[in-house]
Protein backbone atom coordinates (compact mmCIF):
# COMPACT_ATOMS: atom_id res chain seq x y z
CA UNK A 1 0.00 0.00 0.00
CA UNK A 2 1.42 3.43 -0.87
CA UNK A 3 2.21 5.72 1.79
CA UNK A 4 0.47 9.15 1.59
CA UNK A 5 2.69 12.18 1.23
CA UNK A 6 3.41 14.06 4.17
CA UNK A 7 4.12 17.85 2.55
CA UNK A 8 1.60 19.88 1.65
CA UNK A 9 -1.15 18.85 -1.72
CA UNK A 10 0.16 22.12 -3.57
CA UNK A 11 3.66 24.08 -3.18
CA UNK A 12 1.46 27.23 -3.06
CA UNK A 13 0.47 26.02 -0.01
CA UNK A 14 3.45 27.23 1.49
CA UNK A 15 2.76 30.91 0.94
CA UNK A 16 -0.36 31.04 2.35
CA UNK A 17 1.58 30.67 6.57
CA UNK A 18 3.82 33.09 5.61
CA UNK A 19 1.55 35.83 3.75
CA UNK A 20 -0.53 35.85 7.24
CA UNK A 21 3.31 36.41 9.11
CA UNK A 22 3.45 38.81 6.82
CA UNK A 23 0.25 40.80 7.43
CA UNK A 24 1.13 40.57 11.33
CA UNK A 25 4.67 42.08 10.64
CA UNK A 26 3.03 44.79 8.81
CA UNK A 27 0.70 45.14 11.58
CA UNK A 28 3.28 45.74 14.06
CA UNK A 29 4.99 48.43 11.54
CA UNK A 30 1.68 49.88 11.63
CA UNK A 31 1.57 49.68 15.11
CA UNK A 32 4.87 51.54 15.40
CA UNK A 33 4.15 54.10 13.25
CA UNK A 34 0.35 54.88 15.23
CA UNK A 35 2.53 54.92 18.43
CA UNK A 36 5.27 57.74 16.99
CA UNK A 37 2.16 60.01 16.24
CA UNK A 38 0.31 59.82 19.21
CA UNK A 39 -2.77 57.67 18.20
CA UNK A 40 -2.44 55.02 20.60
CA UNK A 41 -5.62 53.43 20.02
CA UNK A 42 -4.72 52.38 16.95
CA UNK A 43 -1.30 51.02 17.69
CA UNK A 44 -3.05 48.93 20.27
CA UNK A 45 -5.37 47.65 17.20
CA UNK A 46 -2.43 47.06 15.80
CA UNK A 47 -0.95 45.05 17.99
CA UNK A 48 -4.44 42.81 18.63
CA UNK A 49 -4.43 42.50 15.04
CA UNK A 50 -1.29 40.99 14.97
CA UNK A 51 -2.25 38.65 17.56
CA UNK A 52 -5.15 37.12 15.21
CA UNK A 53 -2.67 36.64 11.78
CA UNK A 54 0.16 35.33 14.10
CA UNK A 55 -2.42 32.74 15.50
CA UNK A 56 -3.65 31.86 12.25
CA UNK A 57 -0.39 32.04 10.66
CA UNK A 58 0.21 28.33 12.56
CA UNK A 59 -3.04 26.98 12.42
CA UNK A 60 -2.56 26.96 8.47
CA UNK A 61 0.72 26.13 8.52
CA UNK A 62 -0.65 22.89 10.30
CA UNK A 63 -3.53 22.07 8.21
CA UNK A 64 -2.16 22.26 5.02
CA UNK A 65 1.09 20.48 6.19
CA UNK A 66 3.19 23.67 4.91
CA UNK A 67 5.42 23.78 8.38
CA UNK A 68 8.78 24.98 7.83
CA UNK A 69 12.09 26.36 9.39
CA UNK A 70 12.23 28.80 7.29
CA UNK A 71 8.46 29.51 8.43
CA UNK A 72 9.42 29.16 12.30
CA UNK A 73 11.92 31.68 11.80
CA UNK A 74 10.19 34.16 10.08
CA UNK A 75 7.44 33.76 12.62
CA UNK A 76 9.93 34.86 15.85
CA UNK A 77 11.68 37.68 13.92
CA UNK A 78 7.78 39.03 13.14
CA UNK A 79 6.67 38.17 16.59
CA UNK A 80 9.86 40.36 17.75
CA UNK A 81 8.57 43.35 16.11
CA UNK A 82 4.64 42.98 16.55
CA UNK A 83 4.67 41.58 19.91
CA UNK A 84 8.57 43.24 21.25
CA UNK A 85 9.16 46.45 19.08
CA UNK A 86 5.51 47.65 18.74
CA UNK A 87 3.92 47.29 22.06
CA UNK A 88 7.62 48.84 23.67
CA UNK A 89 7.13 52.10 21.78
CA UNK A 90 3.50 52.22 22.29
CA UNK A 91 3.81 51.79 26.56
CA UNK A 92 6.67 54.38 26.73
CA UNK A 93 5.48 57.19 24.39
CA UNK A 94 1.84 56.64 25.87
CA UNK A 95 2.83 56.33 29.94
CA UNK A 96 6.34 55.46 30.74
CA UNK A 97 8.11 58.47 29.01
CA UNK A 98 7.04 60.87 32.53
CA UNK A 99 9.55 58.37 34.32
CA UNK A 100 12.25 59.79 32.57
CA UNK A 101 15.30 56.60 32.27
CA UNK A 102 13.19 54.42 34.39
CA UNK A 103 10.46 54.53 31.92
CA UNK A 104 13.23 53.87 29.17
CA UNK A 105 14.90 50.91 30.85
CA UNK A 106 11.23 49.16 31.67
CA UNK A 107 10.24 49.60 28.16
CA UNK A 108 13.71 48.11 26.68
CA UNK A 109 13.18 45.47 29.51
CA UNK A 110 9.83 44.11 27.74
CA UNK A 111 10.94 44.10 24.51
CA UNK A 112 14.53 41.95 25.68
CA UNK A 113 12.89 39.88 27.57
CA UNK A 114 10.33 38.84 24.58
CA UNK A 115 13.30 38.37 21.92
CA UNK A 116 14.77 36.13 25.06
CA UNK A 117 11.74 34.34 25.29
CA UNK A 118 11.73 33.74 21.40
CA UNK A 119 14.73 32.82 21.42
CA UNK A 120 14.32 30.19 24.36
CA UNK A 121 10.86 28.65 22.76
CA UNK A 122 12.87 28.19 19.07
CA UNK A 123 15.67 25.68 21.12
CA UNK A 124 12.93 24.07 23.27
CA UNK A 125 9.96 23.90 21.28
CA UNK A 126 10.50 20.36 19.94
CA UNK A 127 11.21 19.26 23.65
CA UNK A 128 8.06 20.45 25.57
CA UNK A 129 4.58 19.08 25.98
CA UNK A 130 1.82 21.17 23.62
CA UNK A 131 -0.53 21.90 26.12
CA UNK A 132 1.83 24.47 27.83
CA UNK A 133 4.04 27.06 27.57
CA UNK A 134 6.93 27.51 29.77
CA UNK A 135 6.71 31.60 30.28
CA UNK A 136 4.56 33.94 28.84
CA UNK A 137 3.92 33.96 25.15
CA UNK A 138 5.51 37.50 24.16
CA UNK A 139 1.55 37.96 22.09
CA UNK A 140 -0.49 37.48 25.30
CA UNK A 141 2.12 40.02 27.07
CA UNK A 142 1.71 42.61 23.92
CA UNK A 143 -1.86 41.90 24.12
CA UNK A 144 -2.44 42.56 27.91
CA UNK A 145 -0.71 46.09 27.08
CA UNK A 146 -2.53 46.54 24.45
CA UNK A 147 -5.91 46.05 26.36
CA UNK A 148 -4.62 47.97 29.09
CA UNK A 149 -4.65 50.96 26.68
CA UNK A 150 -8.04 50.46 25.35
CA UNK A 151 -9.60 49.78 28.82
CA UNK A 152 -7.92 52.90 29.98
CA UNK A 153 -10.68 54.61 28.40
CA UNK A 154 -12.85 53.36 31.00
CA UNK A 155 -11.33 54.88 33.97
CA UNK A 156 -12.33 58.24 35.33
CA UNK A 157 -10.27 61.17 34.86
CA UNK A 158 -8.81 61.40 38.02
CA UNK A 159 -7.31 57.58 38.00
CA UNK A 160 -6.03 58.28 34.62
CA UNK A 161 -3.91 61.11 35.69
CA UNK A 162 -2.98 60.24 39.02
CA UNK A 163 -2.11 56.34 39.05
CA UNK A 164 -2.17 54.94 35.71
CA UNK A 165 1.57 55.76 35.16
CA UNK A 166 2.53 53.62 38.25
CA UNK A 167 0.36 51.17 37.79
CA UNK A 168 1.37 50.67 33.88
CA UNK A 169 5.15 50.83 34.78
CA UNK A 170 4.82 48.00 37.28
CA UNK A 171 2.51 46.07 34.53
CA UNK A 172 5.74 46.36 32.43
CA UNK A 173 7.56 44.79 34.92
CA UNK A 174 5.78 42.05 35.64
CA UNK A 175 5.69 40.77 32.30
CA UNK A 176 8.96 40.83 31.18
CA UNK A 177 10.25 38.96 34.66
CA UNK A 178 6.33 36.65 33.35
CA UNK A 179 8.36 35.84 29.78
CA UNK A 180 11.24 34.64 31.58
CA UNK A 181 9.89 33.10 34.31
CA UNK A 182 9.51 28.78 34.17
CA UNK A 183 5.45 29.61 34.88
CA UNK A 184 3.27 27.33 33.02
CA UNK A 185 0.71 29.16 30.86
CA UNK A 186 -2.29 26.59 28.73
CA UNK A 187 -1.33 26.66 25.00
CA UNK A 188 -4.58 25.81 24.19
CA UNK A 189 -3.13 23.67 20.93
CA UNK A 190 -4.72 20.46 21.64
CA UNK A 191 -8.64 21.44 22.62
CA UNK A 192 -10.02 17.88 24.34
CA UNK A 193 -12.96 19.92 25.28
CA UNK A 194 -13.99 20.70 21.43
CA UNK A 195 -13.16 17.48 20.18
CA UNK A 196 -15.66 15.56 22.63
CA UNK A 197 -18.19 18.09 23.07
CA UNK A 198 -18.09 20.04 19.83
CA UNK A 199 -22.07 21.28 20.62
CA UNK A 200 -21.64 22.85 23.68
CA UNK A 201 -18.13 24.36 22.71
CA UNK A 202 -19.75 25.98 20.11
CA UNK A 203 -22.39 27.67 21.97
CA UNK A 204 -19.22 28.72 24.51
CA UNK A 205 -17.63 30.28 21.56
CA UNK A 206 -21.15 32.00 20.43
CA UNK A 207 -21.71 33.22 23.95
CA UNK A 208 -18.40 34.50 24.21
CA UNK A 209 -18.45 36.71 20.67
CA UNK A 210 -21.52 37.94 22.46
CA UNK A 211 -19.83 38.97 25.16
CA UNK A 212 -17.06 40.33 23.68
CA UNK A 213 -18.97 42.26 21.24
CA UNK A 214 -20.89 44.43 23.48
CA UNK A 215 -18.42 45.48 25.58
CA UNK A 216 -14.99 44.75 23.88
CA UNK A 217 -12.66 46.67 25.53
CA UNK A 218 -13.53 45.59 29.21
CA UNK A 219 -13.77 42.27 27.81
CA UNK A 220 -10.66 41.82 26.04
CA UNK A 221 -8.68 43.28 29.03
CA UNK A 222 -10.40 41.29 31.71
CA UNK A 223 -9.39 38.03 29.38
CA UNK A 224 -6.01 38.91 29.19
CA UNK A 225 -5.62 40.18 32.70
CA UNK A 226 -7.44 36.14 33.82
CA UNK A 227 -4.49 34.83 30.93
CA UNK A 228 -1.97 36.49 33.03
CA UNK A 229 -2.79 35.52 36.73
CA UNK A 230 -3.56 31.92 35.59
CA UNK A 231 0.23 31.06 35.16
CA UNK A 232 1.11 31.68 38.48
CA UNK A 233 -1.99 29.93 39.90
CA UNK A 234 -1.74 26.63 38.02
CA UNK A 235 2.24 26.44 38.61
CA UNK A 236 2.51 27.20 42.32
CA UNK A 237 -0.95 26.95 43.75
CA UNK A 238 -3.07 24.00 41.93
CA UNK A 239 0.52 21.50 40.91
CA UNK A 240 1.47 22.07 44.45
CA UNK A 241 -1.65 20.45 45.44
CA UNK A 242 -1.36 17.85 43.18
CA UNK A 243 1.78 17.02 44.26
CA UNK A 244 1.97 12.83 45.04
CA UNK A 245 1.45 12.22 48.47
CA UNK A 246 4.64 10.34 48.42
CA UNK A 247 6.73 13.34 47.52
CA UNK A 248 5.23 15.34 50.01
CA UNK A 249 7.47 15.41 53.63
CA UNK A 250 6.43 12.52 56.13
CA UNK A 251 4.25 13.37 58.62
CA UNK A 252 5.54 12.71 61.99
CA UNK A 253 4.01 9.83 64.09
CA UNK A 254 3.89 10.20 68.05
CA UNK A 255 4.00 7.09 70.01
Amino acid sequence: MDEQPSGPRHKGFYILPNLLTTAALFAGFMGIIWAVEGRFEYSALAILAACVFDGLDGKIARLTKAASDFGIQFDSLSDLVSFGVCPAVLIFLWQTHEFGQLGLAVSFLFMACGALRLARFNLQSKNLPKKFFVGLPIPAAACTLAALVLFSTYLPEFLFTSILAEVTLGLVFVLSLLMISKVKYASFKELEMVRLHPFSSTVTAIMLFVLVASEPKFIIFLVFMTYIISGPMYTYLYLRLRKPANLREPRKEFP
